[in-house]
């Protein structure tokens, strides 16, 4: 069980950017490829939020979209997914599961092993790499 992570809307604002708050907790997106910089190096991808682990680097992979991709999550239990029937579209919202951020969508177009795409936004996640 995780123990969920709950903030006022002024606490986020006062902790997040105004670009981080806006893609997490308003249910935004960002522009492609303005998260181009994550290092290349074994780590860990994780919340902005409330620093959950939620992406190996090793599940990286480029999907030519201009956001970070991964095939899978580090845990299943780390992400929550949500039907999501904005803009005229039927998605899967990916949330992270301790804080409820929005980090983007995921989609049955991506590379084995799990045939899935988690596109997410760059600035939802910060990196800390292996030690």
């Amino acid at each position: 069980m995780i123990d969920k992570i709950e903030k006022s809307d002024a606490e986020w604002r006062e902790q997040l950017s105004d670009e981080a708050y806006r893609v997490t907790r308003k249910h935004g997106t960002e522009r492609p490829f303005t998260h181009d910089n994550f290092p290349k190096e074994p780590g860990t991808f994780r919340c902005i939020c409330c620093e959950a682990p939620l992406f190996e680097q090793g599940a990286k992979f480029d999907s030519g979209t201009g956001w970070p991709s991964f095939y899978q999550p580090i845990d299943e239990s780390a992400v929550t997914e949500k039907a999501d029937r904005s803009l005229f579209m039927r998605r899967t919202e990916i949330l992270c599961a301790r804080c409820d951020a929005h980090l983007g969508h995921v989609f049955p177009d991506g590379p084995p092993p799990t045939g899935l795409r988690y596109c997410m936004n760059g600035v939802a996640l910060t990196f800390d790499a292996e030690t």
